[in-house]
């Protein structure tokens, strides 16, 4: 074999054996595992718990966290949890949720509404009904807008009108159960929410002059909305409202007038007096209310006007001539 072949074939297997061992240290760097992650332990649920459940060894358990994922309020063990005293859930959890400090009553505190208001908030409850409590279907945990309802004006001229009051509060109760979600819609008589203090006055003030009811937001809700006041007129009921609007009012007076008229006559002199005074005010509006609008003037008969340059002249026999002054109507008609 030549020598200048031989050579080439040396650097051909050097060249391999080099290609290879890249290859395989390439190989392996790709197919090594990766460290296992730093673990700890973090306090979960063990079962389901619900508002007011006093948690125990026996419904919490320690399962491994990361540490590069940290939770905030979390317990990384049961003795922690429970070093200071008796905790109480605030809320429904699942299994396997992590127990937070959001989610539990401070050390020995009871569940109660106070220990679940955010800082610088009030609790105000608002009485509703059937309808005005969205029949219902409002829960703990809610965003809701407070509507007020009421009519302004006096004797008769009372204008009806609804505004926004507050918009995208939330509810902390209905009636006494704060935090639970219920399987079903319940008739509520009173709903409590959350509100700053400026809020809370507003609720308390608008409570004694108007109606409040309360409009359920979508979950998770776009922030409050530009709103504007809606009257009557916005409904296009027109003279139908008005009409039914003055019936009411009329029933009103009568009826106010006959209690008056059998406190006039239980009270004493100076109580009769007043009684009476007040009937006289209440009839003069009654028959305010119930007069009948008069009749348009009928329109006057023409003027009859003699005009003294309006003659005619009549001939008879073909020869005589007599002249007449002839009555005009309004002047425009001879």
């Amino acid at each position: 074999m030549r020598p200048s072949a031989l050579i080439v074939l040396i650097i051909a297997l050097v060249l391999g054996g080099a290609a290879a061992f890249m290859t395989r240290e390439y190989l392996l760097s790709r197919t090594q595992a990766a460290p296992a992650p730093e673990v700890k332990t973090l306090v979960v649920a063990l079962q389901p718990l619900s508002f007011g459940t006093t948690l125990t060894e026996e419904n919490t358990t320690e399962i491994p966290w990361p540490t590069s994922m940290p939770l905030d309020g979390g317990f990384a063990t049961k003795r922690e949890l429970f070093k200071d005293g008796r905790r109480i859930a605030l809320m429904q959890m699942q299994r396997n949720e992590p127990i937070l400090n959001s989610k539990i009553t401070g050390p020995n505190q009871r569940a109660s509404l106070s220990t679940i208001i955010e800082e610088g908030m009030r609790a105000v409850s608002v009485r509703v009904d059937e309808v005005r409590g969205v029949a219902g279907f409002i829960l703990p945990g809610d965003r809701v807008d407070v509507i007020i309802t009421r009519n302004e004006g006096s004797g008769g001229e009372e204008k009806a009108f609804a505004d926004i009051l507050l918009q995208n509060v939330k509810v902390l109760a209905i009636d006494q159960a704060s935090g639970e979600k219920q399987d079903r819609p319940t008739v509520a008589g009173a709903v409590t929410l959350e509100l700053t203090v400026q809020q809370s006055q507003k609720v308390i003030l608008a409570q004694g002059v108007g109606k409040l009811s309360l409009i359920l937001r979508q979950a998770g809700g776009a922030e409050p909305e530009a709103s504007r006041r809606v009257t009557v007129s916005d409904l296009g009921l027109g003279e139908y409202v008005e009409k039914n609007d003055a019936r009411d009012r009329v029933a009103q007076l009568e009826a106010r007038m006959e209690e008056m008229r059998k406190a006039a006559e239980q009270a004493g002199a100076e109580g009769r007096n007043a009684a009476l005074q007040r009937i006289n005010m209440l009839e003069a509006e009654l028959r305010r209310l119930t007069a009948k609008p008069e009749p348009s003037p009928a329109p006057a008969p023409p003027v009859v006007v003699r005009d003294p340059n309006s003659i005619v002249n009549v001939f008879r026999g073909g020869s005589k001539r007599e002249q007449y002054s002839v009555v005009t109507e309004g002047g425009s008609r001879r």
